[in-house]
């Protein structure tokens, strides 16, 4: 009787929404970093003002912390020697707003013949207006005019410097700070993870961290100040007042890669225009410095960095746009710091991942 029994037939289950749940965790994951990307620009951007100062002092101290180090070995306290860079640090920055206030106040005083120089263009302009208007384009409006420059900027510029100063004043806190405690914080960065291949992948990118952005602030810092000395000369041979603040203003500015050049050419042209007898000549002096960053862009800084870093220029575009959008001129000032720290590291834990 057990045996004319008919046996049961077994069944497979057919998961149909395996396909479907693997697509809603994958999105899920995408989702997810999407909002965690988008909660962490929002923190940069609105913290700026807390942000900006500390990233700078991390940025600058460690770049600055090959030198504590050489003083340290000569038996100098390392509470000393960080105390002596931050002074001179403050020395220089002090100098150079100091140089730089000189060209900036008489270009301050000339706004009257800036603005009689600049209605001189109103004839030419009116003539583009009345071809554009004789073809059709903009039609029925008025010849435009260049107004006269007012000090209204002067409140702008008050309202700007006060957060400034602070942020400045701020930096150098956390800059002292940070120097002093940077062979603890190293260590215990190192120390925190259990694995010995982990610590030393973690040594390593920290000695790569500081030797790339020494050398990046030694070298930049030597082609800008040759940049400096180009432009001083060039304001000293075509008559501009103060070449050395106009030299120490171009040194500072190009330090902000595009933008700083960029602004240096507008202030030597308007500068030109009005000390020149001729509108010609007044553009000579912005037109040497062109030429001079051209060279610099294209030829000096390639063969110097090229070498030591290898920094894709579609990159630092990118990276002085994100950061300029992000925290303004200090923002455009660390994109090119910040981008050598995010490539080392991709080199370094990208690495490790594929290994």
């Amino acid at each position: 009787m057990r045996e004319g029994r008919p046996r049961p037939i077994p069944t497979v289950v057919v998961d149909e929404n395996a396909e479907p749940i693997d697509q809603l965790r994958l999105i899920t994951a995408w989702s997810s970093a999407a909002i965690a990307i988008i909660a962490s620009g929002a923190v940069l951007y609105f913290l700026q003002a807390i942000l900006t100062p500390v990233v700078a002092a991390f940025v600058v101290g460690v770049m600055l912390s090959p030198v504590a180090k050489a003083l340290e070995e000569r038996r100098v306290p390392r509470i000393l020697s960080a105390a002596m860079i931050v002074l001179m640090t403050a020395l220089i920055i002090g100098l150079v707003i100091a140089l730089i206030a000189e060209p900036m106040e008489q270009l301050a005083s000339k706004a009257p013949e800036i603005g009689a120089k600049l209605h001189a263009l109103d004839r030419p302009l009116g003539y583009w207006r009345h071809l554009e208007t004789s073809v059709g384009i903009n039609p029925g409006q008025s010849e435009p005019a260049l107004p006269a420059p007012s000090f209204s900027w002067v409140t702008v510029l008050v309202s700007y410097l006060t957060p400034t100063l602070t942020g400045l004043l701020y930096f150098l806190v956390v800059l002292l700070l940070f120097i002093s405690w940077w062979p603890d914080l190293r260590r215990q960065v190192v120390m925190t993870f259990a694995s010995r291949e982990s610590r030393l992948t973690v040594l390593k990118i920290v000695n790569e961290l500081e030797a790339s952005l020494a050398t990046y602030m030694v070298m930049i810092a030597a082609i800008n100040l040759g940049v400096g000395t180009a432009a001083g000369a060039i304001a000293a041979l075509t008559g501009l007042p103060s070449p050395i603040g106009f030299g120490t203003l171009a040194a500072t500015l190009n330090f902000i890669p595009i933008v700083g050049p960029m602004a240096m050419i507008a202030v030597l042209a308007v500068v030109g225009v009005v000390i020149a007898p001729s509108f010609g000549l007044g553009l000579l002096p912005a037109g040497l410095f062109m030429l001079v960053i051209l060279a610099e862009g294209q030829f000096i800084t390639p063969a110097i960095l090229g070498r030591r870093l290898e920094i894709n220029a579609l990159a630092v575009l990118l990276s002085l746009m994100f950061w300029s959008w992000m925290w303004g001129p200090m923002g455009a000032f660390l994109s090119g710091p910040l981008l050598i720290i995010g490539l080392i590291l991709r080199d370094h834990l990208g690495s490790d991942e594929r290994a």
